[in-house]
């Protein structure tokens, strides 16, 4: 083969750090440019190129901000709402999900990362969190505590899924649960605390779609009213769409907008739920519309906004926000009067929502938010290396008192390090000397002090 020609013909010697067919840091932001060149092992030549995992990301540090702006005003809401935070599992028993999801569905058939441990018991990767905070309401008695059981949850989940822009195989979920209480207004409270989410995250552009999708008690009669329009104008239905229906007669209306438009002009002649609810169950729905008509939330009643599991009922909603031009789902939520009792509590009743983060980051980034740069108070300059053992110590004494402290390990010159100060946006920067050192702030003139310790008394 002789030599092949990404592989270095003689991997018993070091590679110098300067190589070409090495990764190095861009001439203009490498800091060391009076380093010596470092040798590496030999079989770093043989570079493998590893990568995040399809549908996976890094948030990198300069990205955190964002992330961190909506993590913090999500907990500080929710605290601020009643509802106290859960954790539970990333892996569940895997019959948790196919009970809770249903059998036949996408989630179950298509989209769980399952595997078998080593003491052969199937697990899953949890695909939402709904059924975990739910379990644990069974598993830890809490329907013995005060009622309604109010939490939040943010964490991973994931599905295997075709990655798009604002959706990924692993993906960060806010799920925020209220166990215990049919009362209308507990639906009211979770979608006003969303929308109060948005409006202080600042995100625009989005809507309420609100909807009702009855309980057994009114249910049956329309699924037969249903069932029977389906029978008739099954012709006039995609393949996806009847594939739906296997599952569940509902879920024919899943992702209406983005079915074929014949079969859009059909499913609109369709009897809709609304047109079939019992007096209790339209009582429930006019009380949480009033509720939110008082705490001013607008909302957009959608006759098609189903969920297709026999345990949701009553109040179903959708928080949607435009994209790239497109209809993007920020949240979805309702009623699950029937979860609980499905895995084996009480009949329980209960209502939730839950968001993807990465699609509120998406929509703070494509609305120009910027992102807040982290605060250092001081930047020590080194002039003297001498001295960087009374530094360290200062900055060890500031850290202690919660000051952000920051000093150059790079090696940079006097002029880098000067640089770095202002990249970093300190307020305030002491150069280091034998003899004294330095205070100096932005629009302000230099201060003289001759000593470390007098002018880090001065900060």
């Amino acid at each position: 083969m002789g030599h092949a020609r990404r592989l270095d013909p003689w991997p018993d010697r070091a590679l110098p750090a300067g190589d070409c067919r090495l990764f190095g840091a861009w001439p203009r932001d490498d800091p060391r440019r009076r380093a010596r060149a470092q040798p590496v092992p030999g079989r770093a030549s043989r570079l493998v190129k590893y990568e995040a995992p399809r549908g996976t990301q890094d948030v990198l540090p300069a990205q955190q901000p964002l992330w961190e702006r909506v993590l913090r005003e999500t907990e500080e809401l929710c605290t601020a709402y009643g509802y106290r935070r859960i954790t539970t599992p990333l892996f569940e028993d895997t019959e948790l999900f196919t009970r809770t999801s249903g059998e036949g569905s996408d989630v179950v058939q298509k989209e769980m990362y399952t595997f078998t441990d080593r003491g052969d018991r199937s697990l899953t990767l949890r695909p939402e969190g709904t059924a975990s905070v739910a379990r644990a309401y069974v598993e830890h008695g809490l329907y013995r505590e005060a009622q309604p059981v109010k939490t939040y949850l943010i964490g991973p989940m994931y599905r295997y899924a075709a990655p798009q822009r604002g959706k990924f195989r692993e993906f960060w979920q806010l799920n925020v649960e209220a166990m215990g209480s049919d009362d209308p207004a507990l639906d009211a409270e979770v979608i006003q605390l969303y929308a109060e989410l948005l409006r202080r995250l600042g995100i625009e552009g989005w809507w309420l779609e609100l909807n009702s999708i009855g309980d057994r008690n009114c249910r049956p009669a329309y699924l037969e009213r249903l069932n029977a329009w389906l029978d008739e104008h099954a012709d006039e239905l995609d393949e996806d769409t009847l594939a739906k229906r296997k599952t569940s007669p509902l879920r024919v209306f899943d992702n209406l907008p983005q079915k074929p438009e014949a079969v859009q002009r059909a499913l609109a002649e369709a009897p809709k739920i609304g047109e079939s609810l019992c007096a209790d169950c339209r009582a429930h729905f006019d009380a949480v519309r009033s509720y939110l008509d008082a705490c001013g939330v607008e909302y957009r009643l959608v006759p098609t906004l189903v969920r297709g599991l026999d345990y949701y009922t009553r109040t179903t909603f959708e928080f949607m926000a435009k994209a790239l031009g497109a209809a993007l789902s920020l949240a979805g939520g309702g009623r699950y009067d029937y979860l609980i009792e499905e895995i084996g509590g009480p009949r329980t009743p209960a209502v939730g929502i839950a968001s993807g983060i990465e699609r509120l980051v998406l929509s703070l980034a494509e609305q120009g938010a910027e992102p807040a740069r982290p605060e250092v108070d001081v930047f020590f300059v080194v002039e003297d290396n001498g001295m960087r053992p009374s530094v360290l110590a200062s900055m060890a004494e500031l850290r202690r008192a919660g000051r952000a402290a920051e000093t150059d390990y790079a090696g940079r010159s006097l002029k880098g390090q000067l640089t770095q100060a202002g990249r970093v946006g300190a307020k305030a920067t002491v150069i280091v000397r034998s003899a004294g050192a330095t205070l100096r702030r932005p629009g302000e003139q230099d201060v003289e002090f001759p000593s470390l310790a007098e002018a880090v008394e001065a900060l």
